[in-house]
């Protein structure tokens, strides 16, 4: 079904009562194809993928309709070959700046809506579950050593598998955006107005916080973290130590994730796991 036909279909079904203005297919998408159609006052992105895949976004956007840094779904087709939901006006192009007041906002506007997951079938990616939040965990650990086991010594695969096997019992679903990171940040003014693109996971909110401070390279500080988790509703207290063996964890992904997308990046990370590993040791008594 081309953009032509998709655009007759949604005025067949009273979706939209007049044509676009005209409509361009936009760039980014790394497996969806994606249109932005202009109207006189508005925008919309049409968004096709895998049914399986449209139908988890779909879902993710429908749970957090409330949720004010997310796009509006206006549509979803019935048999999942494509959604259109509201554009979200800003830039994506972001920049080394305010990462604290960035990861505040995203805490406070998104992570703190998350909502358990009632009768949850499996964890890890929503479309894809895995038996445990540990297998979900240390699959991602083994696909990144495939990655890294030629850039780190094999003692930071062994850490990292220690620290995930001990972090990641009897945790609570939620539903999460999955790929919070600052390439699926919208900014106006410089600050953070709209998330996009979820991969929706089933984990806790912990993980899309960890996620959003690992994937851009700057301000990888205590500091930094800290003052995002502290906005962080829990019904415990986040264990400190926990926090930063977790940053570790995620940075060890970040880093295989660095090398595969933004290698001009993995001297940054690097000198930023040195930094992590010195305070989980330290913490540790390794």
């Amino acid at each position: 079904m081309n953009i032509q036909e998709i655009i007759h279909q949604l005025m067949d079904n009273n979706i939209f009562h007049s044509k676009p203005t005209y409509h361009e297919q936009l760039n980014g998408g790394t497996v969806s194809e994606l249109y932005l159609l202009h109207f006189e006052d508005i925008k919309y992105v049409i968004k096709k993928n895998e049914p399986q895949i449209i139908k988890s976004e779909a879902n993710f956007l429908n749970d957090y309709k409330k949720t004010d840094l997310l796009p509006k779904l206006l549509f979803v087709e019935p048999l999942y070959k494509y959604i259109i939901y509201s554009f979200i006006e800003g830039t994506a192009n972001y920049v080394r700046k305010n990462k604290k007041e960035t990861l505040q906002t995203l805490v406070q506007g998104l992570l703190n809506h998350y909502k358990p997951v009632e009768n949850s079938k499996g964890w890890g990616w929503a479309d894809q579950p895995s038996e445990s939040w540990q297998s979900f965990i240390l699959d991602k650990i083994n696909e990144a050593n495939k990655i890294l086991h030629s850039r780190l010594d094999t003692s930071h695969y062994n850490l990292v598998l220690e620290l995930a096997e001990k972090n990641s019992q009897c945790k609570e679903p939620f539903l999460l955006h999955g790929d919070c990171g600052v390439h699926n940040f919208i900014f106006r003014n410089g600050e953070l107005s709209g998330v996009i693109d979820p991969t929706p996971v089933i984990g806790e909110p912990l993980y899309d916080l960890i996620y959003a401070f690992c994937s851009s390279p700057e301000e990888l500080t205590k500091e930094t973290l800290l003052s995002a988790a502290a906005f962080l509703k829990s019904k415990t207290e986040i264990n400190p130590t926990v926090l930063y063996e977790e940053a570790l964890v995620g940075l060890y992904l970040r880093m295989a994730t660095c090398i595969k997308h933004h290698p001009s990046d993995f001297q940054e990370y690097l000198e930023a796991w040195d930094y992590w590993e010195e305070i989980v040791k330290d913490i540790n008594h390794y």
